[in-house]
């Protein structure tokens, strides 16, 4: 029997980049499901209210019914359990990314067991791009359009 691949991609998304939108579109071919899960931490200022973070990110992919986005609180290995899914998915743009993901993923492998982590390399034209940035370019009044997906706006 063909087990559904369903796989988390937790973040803020605050907002939500190409980069994320390109690692998103390439996961797909490996997965048969996606769930962009958009994490509430309440320890963390954020730019944009969730529900805006959660209505750009149904429209940059609207019509694609193998997204999902939802909103959680709490451990993503948790989330994952609830939501059915075996697999987390995590971008890399440089080699820090990787030395702070691998901790989390073995982090991950102890407290939830049954979740496998699958990292994507960011293409070259993406590696520059982080939420982070970004906020930092809109905050300061700069052109963040490069870095945005249609139907971004703000």
């Amino acid at each position: 029997m063909h087990t559904k691949r369903i796989a988390v991609f937790p973040g803020s998304f605050d907002p939500i980049t190409t980069g994320h939108v390109d690692l998103v579109r390439r996961a797909l071919t490996i997965f048969d499901e996606i769930i962009i899960a958009i994490g509430v931490n309440s320890q963390k200022q954020t730019l944009f209210p969730v529900e805006e973070r959660k209505r750009w990110i149904q429209k940059v992919f609207e019509g694609d019914s193998r997204i999902r986005v939802d909103v959680f609180e709490g451990l993503t290995v948790h989330y994952c359990k609830k939501v059915d899914a075996h697999f987390l998915l995590r971008g890399l743009r440089n080699a820090s990314d990787f030395d702070y993901e691998k901790t989390i993923s073995q982090l991950n492998h102890i407290v939830g067991e049954d979740v496998e982590t699958f990292f994507l390399i960011s293409k070259p034209e993406f590696s520059h791009i982080s939420s982070t940035i970004v906020r930092e370019i809109i905050k300061g009044g700069g052109n963040a359009k490069p870095f945005l997906p249609e139907g971004v706006q703000f």
